[in-house]
C-alpha cells in the first residue's frame, strides 16, 4: 500500500517537467543560481565561510545563517510552491501539499544550498587574501 502511495507520487513528479507550466522546472532553478552566485560572491568577498558547511560548524551563528538564507532563496521558494499547487490544481484531480513542498524544496532550496557554498570557495580563488587587503586600503 505505502509503497503504491510512493510509486504514484514519484511517476506523478517525473511527468511534472513536460506537463504544463513546466517552465517552472527552469526558471527556478535558475533564480536560486543566480541568488547564491550572488550571495556566494559576497561570503567570499567578507571572508565568510562556505554557507552550506557553516550551518553544521558556526553553532552560535546558525540563527543568523538560516535566517539570512531564507531571506534571499524564501520567494523564490513560495514562488515553487505556489506553482506547483496550480500545476496540482489544473492537472491532478487533487492537492498533494507534500509533493508540492518536495518539488519546491528540490526545484529552488536544493540548488541554493549546493551552489552558495562552491561560489563561495571559487570566488575566495580568485579574490584571495591580497585582492582583499588592496580593496580595503583603497
Amino acid at each position: 500500500m505505502l509503497q503504491d502511495v510512493f510509486s504514484q507520487a514519484w511517476q506523478q513528479i517525473t511527468a511534472r517537467p513536460t506537463g504544463p507550466l513546466a517552465f517552472r522546472f527552469y526558471l527556478q532553478p535558475a533564480m536560486a543560481a543566480f541568488l547564491a552566485v550572488r550571495d556566494g560572491l559576497r561570503d567570499a568577498r567578507v571572508g565568510a565561510p562556505p554557507y552550506f558547511w557553516a550551518l553544521f560548524t558556526e553553532r552560535g551563528h546558525r540563527r543568523e545563517l538560516l535566517r539570512s538564507g531564507w531571506k534571499s532563496i524564501g520567494k523564490v521558494t513560495l514562488l515553487a510552491l505556489a506553482l506547483d499547487i496550480v500545476y496540482q490544481v489544473i492537472v491532478l484531480p487533487r492537492l498533494r501539499p507534500l509533493e508540492a513542498v518536495f518539488i519546491a524544496l528540490v526545484l529552488a532550496v536544493l540548488p541554493y544550498l549546493l551552489l552558495r557554498g562552491a561560489v563561495t570557495r571559487i570566488a575566495r580563488r580568485w579574490i584571495g587574501p591580497g585582492a582583499r587587503r588592496m580593496r580595503r586600503a583603497a
